[in-house]
């Protein structure tokens, strides 16, 4: 059901935001739209829990509301919002709701992303409340790193596959092998040229594997952190449970297989899967710790 639809003849941007719960989020968001660009982009906000509350929300803003009540994901949720565009629209910024844009950032992002047909995403600096910054540009996940970040990373955080695999020290404009889906902008083109977000990540990984594509298909990824936004919290996966550790390894284990593919790559898969196997349960009891600490 697509309610609110807005027809915008000519205009060449979108905004896109997905919905789940967002309702204590999305009105600081919605706000901020308004000085993230000098040309009016097309809002659009999909809601995988078709909540009357976000439809009002999203009315009141001007946007453009499409409810998904069967949920398809983070990625299939962001497909079917790109599929209602205009073909008008050449730049489409994806971004959580739980995100406030900068001051005119659409509108330099746009202007990176310009500079070169064959940039095909740009990510902006993902500043925490406190300012620090979020490694939002990385490597796509190798043998070496993978394997290191995967066994590493929960018991030894300052590892060097880790770094390697984060470039949480790089914050110069760069290439970078993925960009966070948290807030990417995305050339229209692009984007459809490899399919969209593979729908078959209900949650985590689709914006590693979008940037592992693109690549393929010779587009670059580039990180702009001339650009900032503001992160106010992951409000949808807060309680950092078992079930979303358990989604996100899921998904890490179903792009090991799609990169590496091959047959005769089949231990290359097994190594990574038993890493991330092992940190999963070491994650676990972490916060199995946690919780009866309270």
């Amino acid at each position: 059901m697509i309610g609110a639809v807005m027809t915008v003849a000519g205009v060449d941007r979108a905004i896109i935001t997905v919905s789940y719960g967002s309702t204590d989020v999305l009105g600081p968001f919605l706000a901020s739209v308004a000085r993230t660009s000098a040309v009016e982009p097309i809002i659009v906000v999909a809601d995988n829990l078709a909540e009357q509350t976000i439809a009002r929300l999203a009315s009141a803003s001007g946007a453009r509301y499409i409810a998904l009540p069967n949920n398809p994901g983070y990625g299939g949720a962001v497909n079917a919002a790109v599929a209602d565009l205009p073909d008008s629209v050449h730049w489409v910024l994806i971004s959580n709701p739980d995100v406030v844009l900068g001051e005119g950032a659409l509108d330099a992002l746009i202007a990176t992303a310009g500079e070169s047909d064959d940039i095909g995403a740009v990510g902006p600096a993902i500043l925490r409340q406190d300012g620090s910054v979020y490694p939002s540009a990385r490597k796509v996940p190798s043998l070496r790193t993978g394997v290191g970040h995967a066994l590493f990373a929960e018991v030894w955080p300052g590892n060097p596959w880790t770094q390697r695999y984060r470039q949480d020290d790089d914050l110069a404009r760069r290439d970078a092998g993925w960009l966070s889906g948290a807030c990417v902008l995305v050339r229209r083109e692009a984007f459809d040229a490899v399919g969209g977000f593979d729908e078959a990540y209900f949650m985590y990984f689709e914006d590693v594997d979008l940037g592992y594509r693109l690549g393929k298909h010779g587009y670059r990824n580039v990180y702009q952190p001339a650009v900032s936004v503001t992160h106010i919290g992951a409000h949808s996966t807060s309680d950092h449970s078992a079930a979303m550790l358990d989604a996100h390894h899921r998904s890490a284990r179903r792009f090991i297989a799609s990169k590496y593919a091959h047959w005769y790559l089949w231990p290359i898969r097994a190594t990574l899967s038993i890493g991330l196997r092992i940190r999963s349960r070491i994650a676990r009891q972490a916060i199995g710790s946690t919780n009866r600490e309270r």
